[in-house]
């Protein structure tokens, strides 16, 4: 029950009235005895560093922080950790001693999780986007020493930059370097490279629900669809949108024979990170949060 001692933490986004995220954590926060609340507030980008210090000035107890604020929240926080640094986005933020807050990443921990229990080495993977969540997704593939990734951007400055960023940070995160490259998405040479795939990850919001999305948008998948006609069944595909459960993407997957994943995993694994650091418990419910979210989304 909500009282006059209850904490607060929540997440920052926007949109953000799809997330998972406070029904998930209240799950957890329930089964943990600890008296807080999560709560899911929208922020508009030039609103970011207002409202952080306010909440900071509330004694939140931590804050998440999604798309599209994983890059610019850098700039507000007063120590940012090796990794999130390394990335360039943070996904945690963590209240300091001096009134501010510090920036870490658990984006990677939470993508890697179902990936863990295959052998990628040496293999091809397609990253789809690159905005924050790619930069976590592209170091988790690196960790995996996978052979090559290819990055499919819409816009030549910004994928040229990008995968040259990338690129450069490869052996900081691999014990082989990794190869990087970028496409752009109406290359034609990404038809040969979607056949020679075996993990193919869409990072783009592209067919995500929202309340003020169509029924046609969420029937749309990244990039045109007759590029995936070129699609083999050896490829799995890993979705990082969890709403709708499948998308329309994995659902064309799925036609094609692939195996799927969509990124509601990656959502309660990286959450969990984020409330160990939060509340310096070591156990965390994640089973309780998995079927949280589940339940939620079969309701």
């Amino acid at each position: 029950m909500i009282n006059g001692e209850t904490s607060l933490v929540g997440l920052l986004g926007n949109p953000v009235n799809h997330s998972l995220s406070p029904v998930m954590h209240n799950a957890a926060l329930k089964e943990m005895g600890l008296n807080w609340c999560y709560v899911a507030m929208p922020c508009e980008t030039e609103h970011l560093g207002m409202v952080t210090n306010a909440l900071r000035q509330l004694n939140y107890q931590g804050l998440n922080i999604t798309i599209p604020h994983k890059q610019n929240i850098l700039k507000i926080c007063d120590q940012i950790s090796p990794l999130a640094k390394r990335l360039g986005a943070a996904n945690t933020l963590v209240p300091n001693q001096e009134g501010g807050w510090n920036g870490i990443n658990t984006d990677i921990e939470g993508f890697l999780a179902p990936l863990q229990t295959s052998n990628w080495s040496g293999q091809k993977a397609i990253v789809l986007g690159c905005g924050g969540s790619a930069r976590a997704v592209i170091a988790g593939l690196q960790h995996l020493n996978f052979h090559q990734i290819c990055v499919v951007g819409r816009k030549q400055n910004s994928l040229k930059n990008f995968v040259k960023e990338m690129a450069e940070k490869s052996t900081e995160v691999a014990r082989n370097a990794t190869s990087v490259k970028g496409l752009l998405q109406d290359d034609e040479k990404l038809a040969l490279e979607i056949k020679e795939a075996n993990l193919i990850v869409n990072t783009t919001p592209v067919g995500m629900y929202s309340k003020t999305s169509s029924k046609q948008l969420m029937q749309e998948v990244p990039i045109e669809t007759r590029v995936w006609e070129n699609l083999q069944s050896k490829t799995t595909l890993y979705d990082l949108i969890y709403t709708p459960r499948p998308t329309a993407w994995l659902r064309l997957g799925a036609e094609n024979g692939c195996k799927q994943i969509d990124g509601l995993e990656m959502l309660v694994q990286q959450g969990a990170a984020s409330l160990k650091i939060w509340s310096n418990y070591d156990a965390i419910p994640i089973d309780v949060m998995r079927r949280a979210a589940q339940n939620y989304l079969e309701s």
